[in-house]
């Protein structure tokens, strides 16, 4: 049993990635550490459940990794998916900070495994999780456990007590009665509201009925809501989010990974209207297919699909469901509930645009359409081979960025741009200081980790003083 009747040198909000390697790195420096998850044990740990793969610089080639990845191109990819989006200081610290990151995190107990095939393209930039999200969050919760760090589950926070810039106490919901729980620090790393819909609408309206949760429905932004109401200073654009498109048969929340499509790049994709809206083929997938759930949220009914033919079935990695298929266009149209006459013509119009090229899904190719709006730049190929194929798919939300504005310490500033006196932040609940806009393919991860390793260290040193 936990002694809520002490006070803590640190309480850390949350149960992910972030607050777990905040929790592990306050720990380490001599901090006692309670851990609050307002998910159930079976559901811990947020959206790092659904994860498998981390970005992080390092200057050569591992035994995971087949190159260099240096913090100049991390921070260039950076720019590019977020169109310079980003707090350039903080964006540099964590990449530099990232580079301890692929040794560190293994001394917590988690191992890596060499880089996923398919269209990820992510051997030299990404390392991978051995057994994935759980495996690695089962590992730094044993190495938590092991260090002395305190855990409650099914730990909803209800308030929070704050006087000018300074944490004193969260109010925790325990049954039918609450309990007051205090420490020298804050660490607040409980992700964003993603999962909260009603919420959603208030930036995107009715449209946000249609979005589905790719992770945990836990994420209700309820302890944001709170910090943001006691003074903390609000940074992103509230309608910008990690967003990418996810089969429409997947369920409202919690379908994780394997219900995310990485074929785009084999086909084109039509909204209701049986219209292409978007260049398919504008860059390597791991720096575009997060774009790819906000295209579709602004598509009529929130809803796309995915084209392809047979020539492309077995090009990209397998997802939970199988895709709808047709001996025709026509018949595939009918299968999707579009007009078969206007898909037809969609159709012939690309394949028309097609201009041949050597096919190279892994590079910038010169497989392209010309005369064609939107074009294909990359990777077109006329679909002309049946049976042909499509995949429904919707807005899948993974979190958002509206957040809690924080230094290089992690230290949450309040509205007068002062630093609060003891409160940090780190994840999902701070990621809009780095992303602004757009993602790149494991940096979410990076976050969490770099933040809730510096989060943790900070908080330790101020309880201590």
């Amino acid at each position: 049993m936990v002694d809520l009747s002490r006070k803590f040198d640190v309480l850390v909000i949350g149960g992910g990635n972030a607050a777990l390697c905040a929790a592990i790195s306050a720990r380490r420096d001599g901090a006692s550490v309670l851990v609050l998850e307002g998910a159930p044990k079976f559901y811990r740990g947020g959206n790092t459940r659904h994860t498998r793969n981390m970005r992080c610089a390092h200057d050569a080639a591992t035994a995971i990794l087949t190159g260099p990845y240096t913090e100049e191109e991390f921070f260039e990819d950076l720019l590019r998916v977020t169109g310079g989006q980003t707090d350039e200081e903080l964006a540099r610290h964590m990449i530099a900070e990232s580079k301890d990151i692929l040794n560190w995190i293994v001394e917590q107990g988690v191992r890596w495994q060499p880089s996923l095939g398919g269209t990820l393209s992510l051997g030299r930039t990404n390392s991978f999780f051995l057994g994935g999200g759980r495996a690695m969050l089962n590992a730094l919760y044993l190495t938590a456990e092991q260090l002395g760090v305190e855990i409650l589950y099914d730990a909803e926070v209800v308030e929070l007590e704050i006087e000018r810039g300074m944490f004193l106490s969260a109010t925790l919901k325990q049954g039918d009665g609450h309990a007051r729980v205090r420490a020298a620090t804050l660490v607040a790393a409980a992700g964003g509201f993603e999962a909260n819909i009603e919420w959603l609408k208030q930036y995107w309206g009715e449209a946000a009925d249609n979005f589905l949760i790719r992770g945990t429905p836990y994420n209700r932004g309820a302890i944001l809501k709170l910090l943001l109401a006691k003074g903390v200073q609000a940074i992103g654009d509230p309608t910008q989010c990690h967003a990418v498109a996810i089969d429409a048969r997947a369920p409202k929340f919690d379908g994780g990974i394997i219900t995310r499509h990485d074929s785009v790049v084999f086909g084109i994709v039509v909204n209701r209207n049986a219209e292409r809206f978007y260049d398919e083929g504008e860059d390597i997938w791991p720096k575009r297919y997060a774009i790819w759930g906000r295209l579709v949220a602004a598509q009529p009914d929130q809803i796309a699909h995915i084209i392809f033919d047979a020539s492309s079935r077995n090009s990209f990695m397998p997802t939970l469901f199988p895709p709808l298929e047709g001996d025709s266009i026509a018949a595939l149209a009918e299968e999707l509930e579009l007009d078969p006459a206007a898909l037809e013509k969609t159709i012939a119009t690309f394949n028309a645009a097609v201009r041949p090229g050597t096919f190279d899904h892994t590079v910038l190719d010169d497989c392209r359409t010309e005369g064609l709006t939107p074009p294909k730049s990359h990777w077109a190929r006329r679909i002309e081979t049946p049976p042909y194929y499509a995949y429904p798919v919707r807005p899948g939300i993974t979190f958002t960025y509206l957040g809690t504005r924080v230094n290089k310490q992690a230290r949450m500033l309040m509205q007068d741009g002062k630093p609060s006196a003891n409160m940090f932040a780190a994840g999902e609940i701070m990621a809009g200081n780095v992303l602004g806009q757009g993602y790149a393919a494991g940096i979410g991860m990076t976050i969490g980790s770099v933040f809730g390793r510096i989060a943790g260290r900070e908080a330790a040193k101020n309880a201590k003083n």
